[in-house]
């Protein structure tokens, strides 16, 4: 009986897992069908298939010529390495200085730090908007990269990170005269990686998924993001009258972060799992 009971209970489980996923992953599917369904046959389904009857490649060759994507995944990159890369610098120094260094008012300017994550956000973009604006800094990668180098929360998780690592092997470095930068690189970042790379790939994600600060920022193409591009595309009418086409924009454009994922969602979890408890 307990035996039946179990694999009545492991059975369920698995049935609702399965209904998650499919749930989950349904929008995903049904992006890619849409990509490869001619444009007549898209619009001469009153009724939505889940299937494609001619499959097509041609969507994504119109994705490319309706507008520059290729400049805009270029301009993508550039901003998600150069902001993720300071921002690791600069929440890699704030983390170890709450964590390790002892100065006036560090416990109150810690708090005040954690406050900031209750100013909703749209206050912050106003904020950052007319800073920007007023230092002549719209339509340039710094106006873009500058209000992203920094989060509050990263430096809270990598902080607590730090602070699990022993007091005893900080005071026996500083004994063997070690320095506080030495320490940080060759005992603190190792230990904990996990944690840090976990940070990096969020980081990545959330500046591939940008959307309202370029908005507000950049209006020339120079300077657009796979973002603008996407709203270019349904300003321009083509959105609208060429679904298809737009669909297999999606597609190239989440195609990088699901590969990111995918390869490193191991880490993911182990540096989520041992954010609060290396020690």
């Amino acid at each position: 009986m307990k035996n039946r009971a179990k694999i009545t209970k492991n059975a369920f489980i698995y049935l609702c897992l399965t209904l998650w996923a499919v749930i989950v992953l349904f929008p995903f599917y049904w992006m890619l069908l849409s990509s490869i369904k001619s444009y007549s046959s898209y619009n001469r389904e009153y009724t939505p298939k889940f299937y494609a009857t001619s499959p097509t490649l041609s969507n994504y060759a119109d994705a490319f010529t309706s507008v520059p994507l290729s400049r805009y995944l270029l301009n993508t990159l550039i901003f998600t390495v150069i902001t993720t890369a300071v921002m690791l610098i600069v929440i890699t120094l704030a983390a170890f200085a709450f964590a390790r260094l002892d100065f006036a008012g560090k416990d109150l300017v810690f708090t005040l730090f954690l406050a900031l994550m209750m100013i909703p956000n749209e206050l912050v973009i106003i904020t950052n908007y007319v800073t920007i604006t007023d230092l002549n800094l719209r339509n340039t990668f710094t106006g873009l990269i500058l209000p992203s180098v920094t989060s509050v929360f990263y430096i809270y998780l990598l902080k607590e990170n730090f602070a699990q690592v022993g007091d005893d092997l900080y005071k026996a470095a500083k004994v063997d005269g070690t320095s506080d930068m030495r320490y940080l690189l060759k005992v603190l970042i190792p230990i904990c990686r996990p944690t840090m790379i976990t940070i990096v790939i969020l980081k990545v994600i959330e500046c591939w998924n940008s959307f309202v600060w370029p908005r507000l920022v950049t209006d020339k193409q120079d300077h657009f993001l796979v973002s603008n591009g996407i709203q270019e595309i349904r300003e321009s009418g083509f959105g609208r009258e060429n679904i298809p086409a737009m669909m297999a924009a999606v597609v190239i454009i989440s195609l990088p972060l699901i590969i990111l994922f995918l390869v490193f969602h191991k880490k993911i979890m182990e540096g989520v799992a041992t954010g609060g408890t290396k020690g």
